[in-house]
């Protein structure tokens, strides 16, 4: 069905990027504007985009299978058709829900956390430019356009990321989000260009797509389906791309919180449900997913362990909480993969909320042992960060039980005992160091005998009301019919994989049984370690775990400076001595002959004249040789 509000789902916070810009450019060139003109424009547009998609998600019903929107064709060249088109199918509709709803609730809390920042104005330009890339990418009709969001969502989060650039860390954090994102994205590319040559379809629009693509060549949609997850690798950061991830907490608080809950790094599992009917073709390769995600959760639950940032810890969370993501999609089960990217959402943006409330009232300490002997009475941020734990931990009723238990007992019922238990285990790895942050900042003994207490602001305090009843209650939304739910999200996705419908009663309470013990079990570890815990003694730093099992070092020794030196060896001898050489060599040569015939054009009148004579002559013979003399 045709509509014409997608596209301003889109502009709505490009517009407003755009207007933003050109005030910031007024702002610091002519003359200065309060932040208040900044702040409303900038939380209004995500506020748009939201109430529009809100309109489409009331009008989609079960005999509206997708609102579509073509505005021009782009390329038309052979049998190779592009439009510039939007797709707002149940999919791209439920997606595009949480991420300008979550969007815009992180947009008012940057409100607060940036006032008085130089670059006020400029961070909410970039901001509503990331929103717009993410919404072009969710609601893309084709996978072009799609790639057009998936690096417009690159460039902004290295723009956010190095957004105090005068520190040479940050932009060193920027440019490895940046480079290692590139890596994924050729994949991406190539993937895409694989697939065009594997149907030779002259559209590669979705729909055409997913009815079209059995009928392609079958090694080629196999290469296909691998070089696009190698595309969600990086921008979803599971192994081996996602080291750039921890370091991109170099940017602001509000940006760690819009990439993490609701924006880039759902796009790679966002893109394997957008290409389930490939992905269904193509064997073994959803079990290699599901690997790869149950791996790259249970190293970030170690690494998490012994991270003394407070914004690392949760980072490594949120790679972990994305291994369980792609366990799900991988699968097949990709309404339960979707539903944790929706309660994740909330719980992490709130996590990451509480998390700068606490860096601002510390005067930005971020070290989680400095931050617990500077403790200040903050019950709004305490209460949610408490919630937030709870949620991501697994603990009934809590959302993120019902969205993880889905895909654990998805895992069991397809027979994968091994992704099963590993994903068991990481919930208990879960639970373990998010209750270990917790009682550390707000829980353990600090010696301080009347804490002073800080008035959270209203940007900061309401956001995350918000985002606490969708971390307690977002559950609900796909409850389970063992509990007399209806699994919303399973059926009104159309994607309904759930291990539930075939699972006997006994044995989904059994593993709900477990899943909540190992949680319990963690937490309860968590406060028998760091309830009281010691704050003068820390804890040691010299591990392996607190050093991310060396990885980085091992990619910059392996890669990083053997590059370095196949580039110095390039550039020295290769292009000075060989390549340079023959075009240098080459351009004397043309100098020297050019000398050698300078003195043909001397400015001598009387030796042109010789010249005409000589040239008159030599016609002349010719003529009487061949013409006259016949």
């Amino acid at each position: 069905m045709h509509t014409n509000i997608l596209v301003w789902i889109i502009l709505s916070p490009l517009i407003g990027a755009i207007i933003l810009a050109g005030m910031y450019f007024y702002h610091i060139k002519i003359k200065q504007l309060p932040e208040l003109s900044f702040a409303l424009i900038g939380t209004v547009t995500p506020l748009i985009s939201f109430i529009l998609t809100l309109i489409l998600f009331i009008r989609l019903d079960d005999n509206n299978g997708a609102f579509t929107q073509n505005i021009y064709t782009w390329i038309d060249i052979s049998n190779l058709n592009i439009t510039m088109g939007f797709l707002g199918d149940k999919l791209a509709i439920f997606m595009s829900m949480f991420v300008s709803f979550v969007g815009w609730l992180i947009h008012i809390y940057a409100v607060g956390y940036m006032k008085k920042d130089e670059g006020f104005g400029k961070f909410f330009a970039y901001f509503n430019l990331f929103l717009a890339s993410m919404l072009l990418l969710v609601l893309a009709a084709n996978p072009i356009i799609l790639f057009i969001g998936w690096e417009g969502v690159g460039v902004c989060s290295y723009l956010l990321i190095a957004f105090y650039y005068q520190k040479p860390e940050n932009v060193k954090a920027g440019n490895k989000a940046f480079i290692v994102n590139r890596i994924g994205d050729l994949g991406f590319i190539l993937g895409i260009v694989t697939l065009f040559f594997a149907l030779g379809e002259t559209s590669l629009n979705f729909q055409t797509l997913a009815m079209n693509v059995s009928f392609g060549s079958n090694h080629l949609l196999v290469i296909s389906g691998v070089l696009l997850f190698i595309g969600a690798m990086g921008k979803s950061a599971q192994i081996p791309l996602y080291t750039w991830l921890p370091d991109a907490m170099a940017g602001p608080t509000p940006i760690s919180a819009l990439i993490h809950a609701a924006t880039m790094v759902t796009a790679g599992v966002y893109m394997v449900a957008r290409f389930h009917f490939l992905y269904e073709l193509i064997p073994n390769i959803g079990i290699f997913i599901a690997y790869i995600g149950a791996f790259s959760a249970l190293f970030a639950a170690v690494i998490a362990m012994r991270q003394t940032d407070i914004k690392k810890v949760l980072a490594y969370s949120t790679m972990s909480q994305l291994g369980y993501m792609f366990i799900g999609v991988g699968l097949g089960f990709y309404s339960s993969g979707l539903f944790h990217v929706f309660t994740h959402a909330f719980f992490k943006a709130m996590l990451f909320m509480g998390a700068g409330g606490l860096i601002m009232a510390m005067h930005h300490e971020q070290d989680i042992f400095e931050l617990a002997k500077k403790r200040m009475k903050l019950p709004i941020i305490s209460g949610t960060f408490l919630i937030g734990v709870i949620a991501i931990s697994g603990i009934p009723p809590f959302s993120g039980f019902f969205s993880k238990d889905a895909i654990l007992a998805g895992a069991f019922e397809k027979g994968e005992y091994i992704i099963w238990a590993i994903g068991l285990f990481t919930a208990f790895l879960t639970a373990l160091y998010m209750f270990r942050l917790y009682f550390i900042l707000f829980k353990a003994p600090n010696g301080q005998k009347e804490m002073k207490y800080y008035k959270t602001p209203l940007t900061i305090a309401v956001p995350l009301f918000i985002l606490s009843i969708g971390a307690i209650f977002g559950g609900l939304v796909n409850f389970p019919e063992i509990f007399g739910g209806g699994h919303f999200v399973d059926n009104w996705l159309g994607m309904l994989h759930n291990s539930s419908d075939h699972m006997n009663v006994s044995r989904e309470l059994g593993l709900m049984f477990l899943s909540v013990i190992f949680a319990l079990a963690g937490a309860f570890w968590a406060y028998k370690k760091y309830a009281n815990f010691d704050l003068s003694k820390r804890e040691s730093e010299t591990s392996i775990v607190y050093h991310k099992f060396y990885v980085d070092e091992f990619y910059d020794f392996i890669f990083v400076k053997n590059i370095k030196r196949l580039a110095v060896f390039l550039d020295k001898f290769l292009d000075d001595k060989f390549i340079d050489a023959i075009i240098m060599g080459f351009s004397k040569g043309l100098i020297v002959f050019g000398n050698k015939l300078a003195f043909l054009q001397n400015a001598n009148v009387r030796i042109y004249a010789l010249y005409m004579l000589l040239g008159i002559s030599a016609i002349s013979l010719y003529v009487y040789l061949n013409v006259l003399g016949q």
